[in-house]
């Protein structure tokens, strides 16, 4: 099986708002567009507008998106994820 694999560098992200900037950035989904929240990430992971046309999303130098809401976000990522076969995602 060849999976296809896109890298979202999160070195210099501050913010949630910086965090959906690198992964429209490094990504290059199909909709750009499409909103940069949790309801649009599920939507893309789904195959809706955003979608990333990857296997893998390996997300790289997350240590400081690990902080944003006391740990939550990376964790509310993984649960927007949960469910689907089409996209698995990777923090490290």
């Amino acid at each position: 099986m060849n999976t296809r694999t896109k890298i979202v560098d999160c070195s210099g992200v501050r913010s949630e708002q910086d965090f959906w900037a690198a992964y429209v950035r490094d990504v290059k989904p199909e909709s750009p567009d499409s909103g940069r929240n949790f309801d649009a990430f599920w939507d893309a992971l789904w195959g809706g507008p955003g979608w990333p046309d990857a296997d893998k999303l390996r997300f790289i130098h997350t240590s400081a998106v690990a902080t944003f809401r006391d740990g939550q976000f990376i964790a509310m990522l993984r649960e927007t994820s949960q469910g689907t076969d089409s996209v698995r995602l990777v923090f490290e």
